[in-house]
Protein backbone atom coordinates (compact mmCIF):
# COMPACT_ATOMS: atom_id res chain seq x y z
CA UNK A 1 0.00 0.00 0.00
CA UNK A 2 2.65 2.66 0.81
CA UNK A 3 4.23 1.64 -2.49
CA UNK A 4 1.09 2.76 -4.49
CA UNK A 5 1.27 5.94 -2.14
CA UNK A 6 4.84 6.78 -3.08
CA UNK A 7 3.83 6.33 -6.87
CA UNK A 8 1.18 8.57 -6.48
CA UNK A 9 2.92 11.09 -4.83
CA UNK A 10 5.80 11.10 -7.23
CA UNK A 11 3.42 10.96 -10.09
CA UNK A 12 1.07 14.15 -8.35
CA UNK A 13 4.43 15.49 -7.71
CA UNK A 14 5.48 15.20 -11.52
CA UNK A 15 2.26 17.30 -12.52
CA UNK A 16 2.10 19.54 -10.51
CA UNK A 17 5.74 20.74 -11.80
CA UNK A 18 4.44 20.47 -15.25
CA UNK A 19 1.35 22.96 -14.21
CA UNK A 20 3.88 25.28 -12.83
CA UNK A 21 5.58 26.03 -16.22
CA UNK A 22 2.75 28.31 -18.34
CA UNK A 23 4.76 27.85 -21.44
CA UNK A 24 4.12 24.40 -21.16
CA UNK A 25 0.76 24.35 -21.17
CA UNK A 26 0.59 27.27 -23.64
CA UNK A 27 2.96 25.41 -26.14
CA UNK A 28 1.44 21.39 -25.51
CA UNK A 29 -1.95 22.47 -25.09
CA UNK A 30 -3.41 25.83 -26.10
CA UNK A 31 -0.98 26.38 -29.31
CA UNK A 32 -2.10 23.13 -30.87
CA UNK A 33 -5.66 24.19 -30.83
CA UNK A 34 -4.57 27.95 -31.83
CA UNK A 35 -3.50 26.08 -34.64
CA UNK A 36 -6.19 24.01 -35.93
CA UNK A 37 -8.48 26.56 -35.24
CA UNK A 38 -6.45 29.18 -37.44
CA UNK A 39 -5.83 26.46 -40.50
CA UNK A 40 -9.21 25.22 -40.09
CA UNK A 41 -10.80 28.71 -40.26
CA UNK A 42 -8.61 29.55 -43.05
CA UNK A 43 -8.88 26.19 -45.07
CA UNK A 44 -11.77 24.31 -44.70
CA UNK A 45 -14.39 26.82 -45.31
CA UNK A 46 -16.06 25.02 -48.19
CA UNK A 47 -14.94 26.70 -51.11
CA UNK A 48 -14.47 25.81 -55.10
CA UNK A 49 -11.57 23.64 -55.97
CA UNK A 50 -9.34 25.45 -58.25
CA UNK A 51 -7.42 23.21 -61.25
CA UNK A 52 -5.57 24.81 -63.85
CA UNK A 53 -5.50 23.55 -67.04
CA UNK A 54 -2.84 24.89 -70.15
CA UNK A 55 -4.79 25.23 -73.25
CA UNK A 56 -1.58 24.60 -76.10
CA UNK A 57 -1.24 26.63 -78.71
CA UNK A 58 -4.83 27.92 -79.21
CA UNK A 59 -3.21 31.29 -80.52
CA UNK A 60 -1.43 29.32 -83.22
CA UNK A 61 -3.88 27.81 -85.38
CA UNK A 62 -1.41 25.40 -87.42
CA UNK A 63 -0.95 22.18 -85.55
CA UNK A 64 -4.50 22.32 -83.44
CA UNK A 65 -6.55 23.42 -87.08
CA UNK A 66 -8.51 26.54 -86.99
CA UNK A 67 -11.34 24.89 -84.87
CA UNK A 68 -11.71 21.64 -82.90
CA UNK A 69 -13.54 20.14 -79.79
CA UNK A 70 -11.44 22.22 -77.51
CA UNK A 71 -11.46 25.45 -78.90
CA UNK A 72 -15.24 24.76 -79.55
CA UNK A 73 -15.85 24.11 -76.12
CA UNK A 74 -14.05 27.05 -74.69
CA UNK A 75 -15.44 29.65 -76.90
CA UNK A 76 -18.98 28.22 -76.70
CA UNK A 77 -18.99 27.17 -73.21
CA UNK A 78 -16.76 28.90 -71.07
CA UNK A 79 -16.77 32.02 -69.36
CA UNK A 80 -14.21 34.07 -71.11
CA UNK A 81 -12.08 36.27 -68.78
CA UNK A 82 -11.88 39.46 -71.09
CA UNK A 83 -9.69 41.75 -69.00
CA UNK A 84 -7.15 38.68 -68.68
CA UNK A 85 -3.65 39.91 -68.54
CA UNK A 86 -0.37 37.71 -68.67
CA UNK A 87 -0.38 34.45 -66.41
CA UNK A 88 -4.14 35.30 -66.05
CA UNK A 89 -6.62 32.79 -67.56
CA UNK A 90 -8.49 33.08 -70.31
CA UNK A 91 -11.77 30.80 -69.98
CA UNK A 92 -13.12 29.34 -66.59
CA UNK A 93 -15.89 26.80 -66.46
CA UNK A 94 -17.94 25.24 -63.53
CA UNK A 95 -18.90 21.93 -62.34
CA UNK A 96 -21.29 22.66 -59.62
CA UNK A 97 -21.74 20.13 -56.99
CA UNK A 98 -23.71 21.29 -53.68
CA UNK A 99 -22.50 17.66 -51.75
CA UNK A 100 -18.90 17.62 -53.25
CA UNK A 101 -18.54 21.05 -53.83
CA UNK A 102 -17.64 23.22 -56.90
CA UNK A 103 -15.03 22.23 -59.09
CA UNK A 104 -13.60 25.18 -61.67
CA UNK A 105 -11.39 24.95 -64.60
CA UNK A 106 -9.44 27.98 -65.29
CA UNK A 107 -7.92 27.39 -68.42
CA UNK A 108 -4.62 28.86 -69.92
CA UNK A 109 -3.40 29.52 -73.07
CA UNK A 110 0.13 28.95 -73.49
CA UNK A 111 2.63 27.82 -76.05
CA UNK A 112 4.34 24.18 -75.38
CA UNK A 113 7.08 25.10 -73.41
CA UNK A 114 5.51 27.86 -71.06
CA UNK A 115 3.03 25.31 -70.12
CA UNK A 116 5.70 22.65 -69.23
CA UNK A 117 7.71 25.04 -67.01
CA UNK A 118 4.22 25.80 -65.47
CA UNK A 119 3.92 21.94 -64.77
CA UNK A 120 6.98 21.61 -63.41
CA UNK A 121 6.17 24.53 -60.65
CA UNK A 122 3.33 22.54 -59.99
CA UNK A 123 1.13 25.81 -60.83
CA UNK A 124 -0.84 23.53 -63.28
CA UNK A 125 -0.92 19.50 -64.01
CA UNK A 126 -2.57 18.88 -67.27
CA UNK A 127 -2.11 20.19 -70.90
CA UNK A 128 -4.75 20.13 -73.24
CA UNK A 129 -4.10 19.90 -76.87
CA UNK A 130 -7.09 19.61 -79.58
CA UNK A 131 -6.67 18.65 -83.09
CA UNK A 132 -9.05 18.66 -85.65
CA UNK A 133 -10.70 15.23 -84.92
CA UNK A 134 -8.93 13.99 -81.11
CA UNK A 135 -8.12 15.69 -77.77
CA UNK A 136 -4.98 14.59 -76.14
CA UNK A 137 -4.03 15.47 -72.79
CA UNK A 138 -0.67 15.55 -71.78
CA UNK A 139 0.06 14.84 -67.64
CA UNK A 140 1.93 12.53 -65.32
CA UNK A 141 0.27 9.29 -64.81
CA UNK A 142 1.51 8.78 -61.36
CA UNK A 143 0.45 12.05 -60.06
CA UNK A 144 -2.99 11.24 -58.25
CA UNK A 145 -4.25 15.04 -58.94
CA UNK A 146 -3.32 15.14 -62.39
CA UNK A 147 -5.48 12.08 -62.60
CA UNK A 148 -8.48 13.76 -60.80
CA UNK A 149 -8.17 16.70 -62.95
CA UNK A 150 -8.21 14.77 -66.68
CA UNK A 151 -10.96 12.46 -65.39
CA UNK A 152 -13.37 15.29 -64.73
CA UNK A 153 -12.03 17.22 -67.65
CA UNK A 154 -12.33 14.36 -70.34
CA UNK A 155 -16.13 14.42 -68.78
CA UNK A 156 -16.79 17.85 -69.92
CA UNK A 157 -14.63 18.71 -73.17
CA UNK A 158 -16.52 18.49 -76.44
CA UNK A 159 -20.15 19.00 -74.92
CA UNK A 160 -19.94 21.37 -72.30
CA UNK A 161 -21.59 18.99 -69.69
CA UNK A 162 -21.36 15.64 -67.90
CA UNK A 163 -20.97 12.60 -69.76
CA UNK A 164 -18.80 9.66 -70.65
CA UNK A 165 -15.09 9.95 -71.57
CA UNK A 166 -14.84 10.28 -75.49
CA UNK A 167 -13.29 7.46 -77.68
CA UNK A 168 -11.46 9.75 -79.36
CA UNK A 169 -9.37 11.65 -76.35
CA UNK A 170 -5.96 10.15 -76.04
CA UNK A 171 -3.68 10.14 -72.86
CA UNK A 172 -0.24 11.40 -73.53
CA UNK A 173 1.97 10.16 -70.29
CA UNK A 174 4.89 12.89 -69.66
CA UNK A 175 7.54 11.04 -68.55
CA UNK A 176 10.30 13.25 -69.64
CA UNK A 177 12.51 14.38 -66.74
CA UNK A 178 11.41 18.08 -64.52
CA UNK A 179 7.32 17.15 -65.42
CA UNK A 180 7.14 14.13 -62.98
CA UNK A 181 5.90 14.29 -59.83
CA UNK A 182 8.81 12.94 -58.33
CA UNK A 183 10.93 15.34 -59.64
CA UNK A 184 8.56 17.95 -58.21
CA UNK A 185 9.06 16.24 -54.64
CA UNK A 186 12.35 15.24 -54.41
CA UNK A 187 13.73 19.02 -54.38
CA UNK A 188 10.54 19.51 -51.84
CA UNK A 189 12.00 16.76 -49.48
CA UNK A 190 15.84 17.95 -49.44
CA UNK A 191 14.40 21.13 -48.23
CA UNK A 192 12.44 19.84 -45.93
CA UNK A 193 15.35 18.04 -44.85
CA UNK A 194 17.53 20.88 -44.43
CA UNK A 195 14.86 22.85 -42.29
CA UNK A 196 14.00 19.11 -40.31
CA UNK A 197 18.06 18.96 -39.44
CA UNK A 198 18.25 22.77 -38.60
CA UNK A 199 15.56 22.95 -36.08
CA UNK A 200 16.05 19.67 -34.43
CA UNK A 201 19.52 19.42 -34.67
CA UNK A 202 20.38 22.89 -33.52
CA UNK A 203 17.76 24.21 -31.46
CA UNK A 204 16.64 20.93 -29.90
CA UNK A 205 20.82 20.47 -29.27
CA UNK A 206 21.00 23.71 -27.32
CA UNK A 207 17.78 23.54 -25.58
CA UNK A 208 18.41 19.98 -24.23
CA UNK A 209 21.86 20.75 -23.51
CA UNK A 210 21.48 23.89 -21.56
CA UNK A 211 18.53 21.53 -19.57
CA UNK A 212 21.59 19.36 -18.34
CA UNK A 213 23.25 22.10 -17.10
CA UNK A 214 26.20 21.36 -19.91
CA UNK A 215 26.48 24.38 -21.52
CA UNK A 216 26.88 26.50 -17.69
CA UNK A 217 30.31 24.08 -18.20
CA UNK A 218 31.61 26.24 -20.94
CA UNK A 219 30.89 29.86 -19.17
CA UNK A 220 34.38 28.90 -16.95
CA UNK A 221 35.76 28.62 -20.56
CA UNK A 222 37.61 31.45 -22.67
CA UNK A 223 35.34 30.37 -25.73
CA UNK A 224 32.97 32.96 -27.36
CA UNK A 225 29.24 31.87 -27.88
CA UNK A 226 30.17 33.48 -31.36
CA UNK A 227 32.64 30.43 -31.96
CA UNK A 228 30.36 27.89 -30.44
CA UNK A 229 27.10 28.59 -31.97
CA UNK A 230 29.18 29.16 -35.63
CA UNK A 231 31.07 25.68 -34.79
CA UNK A 232 27.52 23.67 -34.22
CA UNK A 233 26.44 25.47 -37.43
CA UNK A 234 29.02 24.01 -39.28
CA UNK A 235 28.94 20.61 -38.54
CA UNK A 236 25.18 20.87 -38.82
CA UNK A 237 25.25 22.45 -42.33
CA UNK A 238 28.11 19.64 -43.20
CA UNK A 239 25.69 17.02 -42.14
CA UNK A 240 23.03 18.46 -44.42
CA UNK A 241 24.97 18.57 -47.19
CA UNK A 242 25.93 14.35 -46.72
CA UNK A 243 22.34 13.39 -45.78
CA UNK A 244 21.57 15.84 -49.16
CA UNK A 245 23.23 13.94 -51.33
CA UNK A 246 22.40 10.81 -50.25
CA UNK A 247 19.10 11.70 -51.03
CA UNK A 248 19.86 12.90 -54.83
CA UNK A 249 22.17 9.67 -55.56
CA UNK A 250 19.65 7.56 -54.47
CA UNK A 251 16.88 9.56 -56.93
CA UNK A 252 19.63 9.76 -59.62
CA UNK A 253 19.97 5.70 -59.85
CA UNK A 254 16.27 4.73 -58.63
CA UNK A 255 14.25 7.39 -60.65
CA UNK A 256 16.64 8.55 -63.56
CA UNK A 257 16.41 12.63 -61.76
CA UNK A 258 18.82 15.00 -63.17
CA UNK A 259 20.15 18.44 -62.37
CA UNK A 260 18.94 20.91 -65.51
CA UNK A 261 20.12 24.36 -64.13
CA UNK A 262 23.52 25.75 -62.76
CA UNK A 263 25.16 23.22 -60.04
CA UNK A 264 27.16 25.90 -58.44
CA UNK A 265 23.87 27.57 -58.12
CA UNK A 266 22.50 25.30 -56.28
CA UNK A 267 25.01 24.33 -53.53
CA UNK A 268 24.83 28.16 -53.08
CA UNK A 269 20.94 28.19 -53.07
CA UNK A 270 21.55 25.23 -50.90
CA UNK A 271 23.73 26.95 -48.37
CA UNK A 272 21.69 29.95 -48.04
CA UNK A 273 18.58 27.55 -46.55
CA UNK A 274 20.79 26.17 -44.20
CA UNK A 275 22.28 29.42 -43.23
CA UNK A 276 18.71 30.75 -42.52
CA UNK A 277 17.55 27.87 -41.03
CA UNK A 278 20.47 27.80 -38.69
CA UNK A 279 19.98 30.83 -37.34
CA UNK A 280 15.91 30.57 -36.76
CA UNK A 281 17.61 27.23 -35.12
CA UNK A 282 19.87 29.70 -32.85
CA UNK A 283 17.57 32.52 -32.42
CA UNK A 284 14.53 29.80 -31.40
CA UNK A 285 17.17 28.03 -28.61
CA UNK A 286 18.89 31.21 -27.78
CA UNK A 287 16.95 31.42 -24.42
CA UNK A 288 14.73 28.46 -23.03
CA UNK A 289 15.96 25.74 -20.71
CA UNK A 290 13.10 23.65 -21.64
CA UNK A 291 12.42 21.16 -23.59
CA UNK A 292 8.69 20.82 -23.77
CA UNK A 293 8.85 24.61 -24.73
CA UNK A 294 11.56 23.97 -27.11
CA UNK A 295 9.19 21.30 -28.45
CA UNK A 296 6.60 24.20 -28.62
CA UNK A 297 8.86 26.95 -30.60
CA UNK A 298 10.71 24.53 -32.97
CA UNK A 299 7.17 23.57 -34.23
CA UNK A 300 5.77 26.35 -34.12
CA UNK A 301 7.97 27.00 -36.78
CA UNK A 302 8.23 24.05 -38.63
CA UNK A 303 4.75 22.88 -38.58
CA UNK A 304 3.41 25.58 -40.96
CA UNK A 305 5.94 25.71 -42.95
CA UNK A 306 6.12 22.06 -43.75
CA UNK A 307 2.03 22.23 -44.58
CA UNK A 308 2.18 25.71 -46.50
CA UNK A 309 5.33 25.49 -48.48
CA UNK A 310 4.42 23.03 -50.97
CA UNK A 311 6.75 19.80 -50.93
CA UNK A 312 4.25 17.59 -50.98
CA UNK A 313 1.85 19.44 -53.45
CA UNK A 314 1.82 23.09 -55.16
CA UNK A 315 1.26 25.82 -52.46
CA UNK A 316 -1.13 27.13 -55.46
CA UNK A 317 -3.81 24.70 -54.63
CA UNK A 318 -4.38 27.35 -51.39
CA UNK A 319 -6.70 30.40 -51.24
CA UNK A 320 -5.66 33.08 -53.39
CA UNK A 321 -5.11 35.80 -50.50
CA UNK A 322 -2.50 33.37 -48.50
CA UNK A 323 -0.50 32.67 -51.95
CA UNK A 324 1.54 35.96 -51.39
CA UNK A 325 2.90 35.31 -47.50
CA UNK A 326 3.62 31.18 -48.54
CA UNK A 327 5.90 32.54 -51.27
CA UNK A 328 7.90 34.59 -48.63
CA UNK A 329 8.38 31.75 -46.10
CA UNK A 330 11.76 30.60 -46.00
CA UNK A 331 11.11 27.16 -46.66
CA UNK A 332 9.14 27.93 -50.21
CA UNK A 333 11.96 30.11 -51.07
CA UNK A 334 14.39 27.36 -50.71
CA UNK A 335 12.15 24.41 -52.22
CA UNK A 336 11.53 26.70 -55.29
CA UNK A 337 14.86 27.77 -55.96
CA UNK A 338 16.29 24.39 -55.51
CA UNK A 339 13.16 22.98 -58.00
CA UNK A 340 13.97 26.06 -60.37
CA UNK A 341 17.82 24.53 -61.13
CA UNK A 342 16.64 20.95 -60.95
CA UNK A 343 13.71 20.98 -63.13
CA UNK A 344 13.71 23.93 -64.89
CA UNK A 345 17.37 24.72 -66.06
CA UNK A 346 17.86 27.55 -63.52
CA UNK A 347 21.18 29.62 -63.08
CA UNK A 348 22.40 32.11 -60.71
CA UNK A 349 20.16 34.83 -62.76
CA UNK A 350 16.81 33.39 -61.59
CA UNK A 351 18.39 32.51 -57.61
CA UNK A 352 20.13 35.53 -57.17
CA UNK A 353 17.38 37.38 -55.53
CA UNK A 354 16.33 34.37 -53.37
CA UNK A 355 19.93 33.53 -52.03
CA UNK A 356 20.48 36.77 -50.87
CA UNK A 357 16.88 36.83 -49.16
CA UNK A 358 17.67 33.59 -47.08
CA UNK A 359 21.57 34.85 -45.98
CA UNK A 360 20.30 38.08 -45.28
CA UNK A 361 17.70 36.20 -42.86
CA UNK A 362 19.54 33.49 -41.48
CA UNK A 363 22.33 36.71 -41.05
CA UNK A 364 19.51 38.54 -39.05
CA UNK A 365 18.24 35.90 -37.04
CA UNK A 366 22.18 34.96 -35.95
CA UNK A 367 22.53 38.39 -34.77
CA UNK A 368 19.46 38.30 -32.88
CA UNK A 369 19.96 35.38 -30.88
CA UNK A 370 23.42 35.71 -30.27
CA UNK A 371 22.66 39.14 -28.60
CA UNK A 372 20.19 36.97 -26.19
CA UNK A 373 22.40 34.12 -26.15
CA UNK A 374 22.61 32.34 -22.36
CA UNK A 375 24.69 29.78 -21.56
CA UNK A 376 22.45 28.69 -18.40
Amino acid sequence: MNRFKQLWQLISALFREIIREPGVLFWGILFPILMSLGLGLAFTKKADVIRKVAVINLADRSQAGSENSVSGFLENNCEKNVSAEKDTWLWKYTIRDEKLGNSVFLFYDMKWDEAVRFLKRGTINVLLLGRNDSIEYHFDPMNPDAQLTYLKLSSIVGKGEVQEVQTNSEIKPLTVTGTRYIDFLVPGLISMGVMMSCMWGISYGIIEKRSKKLLRRLVATPMKKSHFLIALMTVRITMNFIESSVLFLFALFAFKMTIQGNISALILMFLAGNIAFAGIAVLVSSHTSNTEVGNGLINFVVFPMMVLSGIFFSYQNFPDWSIPVIKNLPLTMLTDGIRSIFNEGAGYHEVALPILILTATGALFFGAGLKIFKWH
